[in-house]
């Protein structure tokens, strides 16, 4: 599904459709078809059928010939070759096909073939030759999944065996999903069969390459070619460019530059719709490296709007000059400069990837708070002297919801808290006690109840699994234009995902796409867009002026339970229930990341400010931190005990963690301490956590209960700068302000409920 951040456009000027058509087309004509029929040789037919007497009519020849089929066939199933009758009885049916050779059939057919076409790619031109080559991926898995589907079990895996290896890099993810497939049966529950199965593979070659394979293909009918022309025509779509003079990235000179064209580009379009379109560029070579990290991408911060410096920087200006900075103070003009300006950088994307619309008077307010926020902020410094820093954590506890909520979340404003209910509705508080008036209709005008410091919204017609708060800032200017969060996305069984008006206090949208129950649902950095994660194992990127999907992500075995957004908006995370985390390109839906290492269902994921680290936590209690550019861990950390990690936030730093979950604990975690996995350590108690109230965390650690017995059970890593323990509160949500102050909600259990 295409959207409006679409991916560059692809240098096709016309299509090709290998599918029905004249011999030109890429099908073989009738003179090179094989010969009629290869029996086998005489030595292995019963003595008494060796030489049938010839017969004068073709009435008799036909049944003759009939007969000698039967006959062996019953020889062959009295051999034991159960599988041999029903292939012979396929290509001996009267539809023009030839008999085919017993000794040709299963493996022997596809190998022979499959090592024609990689003899034909490598001794190609090396003008050629890149593109070629990728004719071979397709070709491999549509000859094995043929040979799965045609019951030769045996010769798909040697096929498979033999051959992976040379896709392990590029194709690493499906080789793994196609290697367990076996029987027939398989087919059916692999999801990546049935989109292999169920779809045309689209290549691109250029006019020259493809009319040198045609003819090849059609002079090697006997050696393999026919069964190549079969698979191109059955499963894909061939599209034909033709090469650019110069300037283009398939231009000869382009090619000769890069060295042979041995990295050549594939198109954009390539491959399976919606199951990772095009490869991603691969610049870096390091042979010690997982594949996975010599993809390149981008971290660098996405570009500000130049109209939108400007007037951030005037807005900045004129505050300077009401209240000048204290000694040793940055003004704000000189914060906004060194930290918070985002100008294009080559790490960074460009607008046009992830194109937003354009900048509001409101969007110069919250900028210009951002910076005022990131001048006075509470700093968190790395560890010094080997002391990590203290953070105070601000709880709100909600009592008597029974246990019936299922998620919270904060408004960026802290003036809104959200909370969705297992009885399908949803409930917001105003923090500061204010009426949470309808600002659209007032109600004054209507002569309705006057306003209320909560609201319920209803709607859902199934449990509400996540709420989300569209961007917020304080106001800098209470005269200005508002900066309070307009917006809220809730997430249901339902399979709808809905838009609610925070100023009428009404459902505006009820996006549908899904095929299941959505588990969470994130609002993209810069509002215009959000993603969502679904019990039908893909996540899906929409927009507020778009009813339908922009962008699928196709690739996960099982359920995407939580998602994270990349700080540049070029990326998104995605958690599935497979227990791995991948890492997705917004304009292309191409996976470019898969980190693997959680051994239990993953239950919360963060991207850091700084766009470079991935945190995620487990049902286990353990969280790892993830290094984004080489794809690789870069620790554990433990000590929450076991249920889940329900909740991460970073600072504004990036240096410090904290987390939430089923444990009832908030915990403070150093992300730049180095430790050792399987370093352990035990403290005493930490602080503690109730309705409203803020609590200082000391060093040393806690378990979730505080008791000797757990601390026992539960390891607790050095890296745990504080825990605070909550007596019966399971926490849904931590979040850090910019302010780097800690908010948390949790919801009060008695004892003997859960």
């Amino acid at each position: 599904m295409s959207g409006p951040p679409p991916g560059p456009p692809g240098p096709v000027q016309r299509s090709m459709s290998v599918n029905n058509g004249p011999p030109s087309a890429g099908l073989p004509p009738q003179s090179h078809m094989p010969p009629q029929s290869h029996m086998p040789p005489q030595s292995h037919m019963p003595p008494q059928q060796t030489n049938p007497p010839p017969t004068p009519s073709g009435q008799n020849t036909q049944q003759s010939q009939q007969n000698l089929n039967q006959i062996v066939l019953e020889y062959l199933s009295k051999k034991g070759y159960v599988r041999t009758e029903a292939m012979l009885r396929k290509e001996s049916e009267p539809e023009g096909r030839p008999l085919a050779s017993l000794s040709e059939a299963g493996g022997p057919k596809y190998t022979k073939a499959f090592d024609l076409l990689r003899t034909f790619t490598e001794d190609s031109l090396e003008l050629y030759k890149p593109e070629l080559k990728r004719l071979l991926w397709p070709v491999f898995v549509y000859s094995f999944l043929n040979l799965v589907r045609d019951a030769f079990t045996k010769d798909a895996e040697n096929f498979f065996k033999t051959y992976k290896d040379m896709f392990a890099h590029e194709h690493h993810d499906d080789v793994l999903t196609l290697g367990v497939i076996r029987l027939p049966i398989h087919l059916r529950d692999s999801n990546v069969a049935k989109m292999y199965l169920d779809n045309r593979y689209r290549l691109t070659l250029t006019t020259m390459a493809f009319y040198n394979l045609i003819p090849f293909l059609e002079s090697k009918v006997h050696e393999g070619g026919q069964v190549i022309t079969e698979i191109i025509r059955d499963h894909m779509n061939i599209l034909t460019v033709d090469r650019a003079a110069g300037g283009s990235e398939r231009s000869i000179a382009a090619i000769l530059a890069r060295g042979g064209g041995e990295e050549d580009l594939p198109a954009e379009d390539e491959g399976i719709p919606g199951h990772n379109p095009g490869h991603p560029h691969i610049t870096r070579q390091d042979n010690d490296a997982d594949a996975a990290s010599k993809i390149r991408v981008n971290l660098g911060p996405y570009p500000q709007e130049p109209e939108l410096e400007e007037d951030v920087r005037a807005e900045l200006r004129e505050l300077d000059e009401k209240n000048p900075p204290a000694e040793n103070q940055n003004s704000l003009v000189e914060v906004y400069e060194q930290h918070i300006k985002r100008e294009p950088t080559e790490d960074g994307p460009s607008r046009d990837q992830v194109p937003i619309p354009p900048s509001l008077a409101r969007d110069v307010s919250m900028e210009v708070q951002k910076v005022i926020e990131h001048r006075d902020r509470f700093k968190i410094p790395g560890r010094t002297g080997g002391v990590g820093p203290a953070v105070s954590v601000c709880m709100y506890t909600f009592h008597n919801s029974h246990d019936s909520i299922n998620c919270i979340d904060f408004s960026g404003d802290s003036l809104l808290v959200a909370a969705g209910m297992a009885e399908s509705y949803i409930r917001v508080w105003s923090l500061d006690g204010k009426p949470l008036e309808n600002t659209l209709f007032p109600e004054s005008m209507t002569n309705a109840t006057p306003p209320s410091s909560s609201r319920r919204l209803i709607g859902h017609a199934g449990p509400v699994y996540a709420v989300s708060f569209s961007p917020a800032t304080a106001n800098p200017d209470p005269k200005g234009p508002p900066t309070n969060a307009q917006f809220l996305l809730s997430s249901s069984a339902d399979k709808t995902v809905r838009l609610w008006s925070l100023e009428a206090w009404q459902c505006l949208v009820a996006y549908r796409g899904h095929d299941g129950p959505v588990w969470d649902v994130k609002w993209g950095p810069h509002a215009h867009y959000f993603l969502t994660a679904s019990h039908d194992r893909t996540a899906r990127m929409w927009s507020t002026d778009h009813i339908e999907p922009l962008k699928i992500f196709v690739g996960h075995d099982n359920d995407v339970d939580c998602i994270a957004w990349h700080p540049n908006n070029l990326y998104v995370f995605t958690a599935s229930s497979d227990r791995t985390v991948r890492m997705w390109h917004v304009s292309g839906a191409n996976c470019l990341r898969m980190f693997t290492g959680h051994t239990t269902f993953i239950n919360s994921i963060a991207c850091s400010p700084d766009g470079k680290t991935l945190a995620t936590g487990d049902d286990s209690g353990s969280i790892i931190l993830w290094d984004i550019e080489s794809g690789r861990r870069k620790k554990r950390m433990r000590g929450h005990g076991k249920g889940g990690i329900w909740s991460l936030s970073w600072s504004v730093e990036s240096t410090v963690l904290v987390s939430g979950g089923a444990d009832k604990t908030v915990r403070v975690w150093d992300v730049l301490m180095e430790t050792n996995d399987s370093a352990n350590k035990t403290g005493a108690d930490g602080g503690i956590a109730g309705k409203e109230s803020t609590a200082k965390g000391g060093a040393g650690a806690s378990s979730a209960s505080g008791g000797k017995k757990a601390a026992k059970e539960v390891g607790v890593s050095a890296d745990e700068i504080s825990a605070f323990p909550t007596k019966h509160s399971p926490v849904y949500k931590v979040m850090f302000t910019r302010m780097n102050l800690i908010m948390a909600g949790s919801a009060y259990l008695p004892p003997g409920a859960a």
